[in-house]
């Protein structure tokens, strides 16, 4: 089952499932989104690349509600419960799309993603940060919150062993955790430590990881 397949089946439980999934749910999106959206300069568009259900717009649009949203993904049914989130908007707009295999058009302030570039090889994740630095503006800022690896083996072992141990008093049942599974196969991780200095390399001013809790980070880079 491939990446737009596995997204499609989950996509009704996918927001209430984010909590259980990720432990530190409200420092991770929300806490993160507070700390950043107060030192950039306020956005004119936002893209969201591998949106889903606008989760992550969804706190981005509370800190800046007057901004145009473009909300892209590989998966109509994550992007349907997303129309449905964004309902009586007229500054959020969806596009279905694989953005490694086309990449929209037009310059946009701040681009933000979650959960989504980990599913990419280190060429792909190399060619999409050169892509995105390039629809940015001097000044604009890339977001990327996501799961990564230790970049140790033995550290590799302890994230992975202790997320997996926690699931099942999440409150996740068994069905849950075994689509998690399924879609852990598709992951291709690296450290953000290795993500850093890969957008360094494609010229980013300022590259710095701003959260990190085990799996989860999130890094800035600003051009």
């Amino acid at each position: 089952m491939n990446i737009e397949e596995q997204f499609n089946l989950i996509a009704e439980e996918y927001d209430a499932n984010r909590k259980k999934f990720i432990p530190c749910f409200e420092d991770f999106y929300k806490g993160t989104t507070d700390f950043i959206s107060a030192n950039i300069r306020k956005p004119a568009r936002v893209l969201d690349l591998g949106a889903g259900t606008g989760l992550l717009t969804r706190f981005w649009y509370e800190k800046f509600p007057d901004a145009e949203y473009l909300l892209v993904d590989i998966a109509e049914e994550m992007l349907s419960v997303a129309r449905k989130r964004f309902s009586g908007t007229d500054n959020v707009s969806f596009r279905l799309m694989d953005y490694i295999k086309e990449f929209p058009t037009g310059n946009s302030d701040l681009i933000i993603s979650a959960l989504s570039v980990h599913h990419l090889e280190n060429p792909e994740k190399s060619e999409l940060f050169a892509k995105i630095y390039d629809m940015l503006p001097e000044g604009g800022a890339f977001v990327n919150y996501d799961q990564f690896r230790a970049g140790e083996p033995l550290m590799d072992e302890w994230f992975d062993s202790y997320w997996e141990s926690r699931l099942p008093e999440s409150g996740l049942d068994k069905h849950d955790i075994g689509l998690w599974k399924e879609r852990r196969k598709l992951d291709r991780e690296c450290s953000a430590e290795e993500q850093a200095e890969m957008l360094r390399k494609c010229g980013y001013k300022i590259v710095k990881c701003v959260y990190s809790c085990q799996k989860f980070s999130v890094i800035i880079a600003i051009k």
